[in-house]
């Protein structure tokens, strides 16, 4: 993933803890990137402002080799749960990407309360719909 204004950047590691996968991760100040594939490539993009929950799991092989998967809850639309698979330091990772989260909360003006009514939920009732 060439981009300059990358913050963080991993490939997925395979079950050895080697590189050799065609997942590779970007983060940028205000967006999450997931590029996969070889011929066809597809990437995904989320918006930070966007992201919900984290949470961090470790199996005991990815401990072993000192790795770990980051679950995230999203209100995309597109990418509403996905996992960070198998890539280093993923406690510091988690808490990067968890500070610039809040961090673009803030800037958008964006609070937890409008997430309130769950995925994909634009904060308004059905009778409110008019505004």
């Amino acid at each position: 993933m060439k981009r300059d204004d990358l913050v963080w950047s991993d490939r997925k590691r395979n079950w050895l803890g080697l590189p050799w996968t065609f997942t590779v991760y970007g983060l940028t100040e205000d967006r999450l990137f997931i590029k996969t594939g070889v011929l066809n490539i597809h990437e995904d993009e989320v918006r930070l402002y966007r992201i919900l929950d984290l949470s961090l799991r470790k199996t005991l092989w990815q401990r072993v080799m000192g790795l770990g998967t980051i679950h995230v809850d999203s209100s995309d639309k597109t990418m509403k749960a996905f996992d960070i698979s198998n890539i280093r330091n993923c406690e510091d990772v988690k808490e990067q990407l968890s500070r610039l989260v809040e961090q673009e909360r803030d800037n958008k003006r964006v609070s937890s309360r409008e997430f309130i009514g769950g995925y994909g939920d634009d904060g308004f009732d059905e009778e409110d719909s008019s505004y």
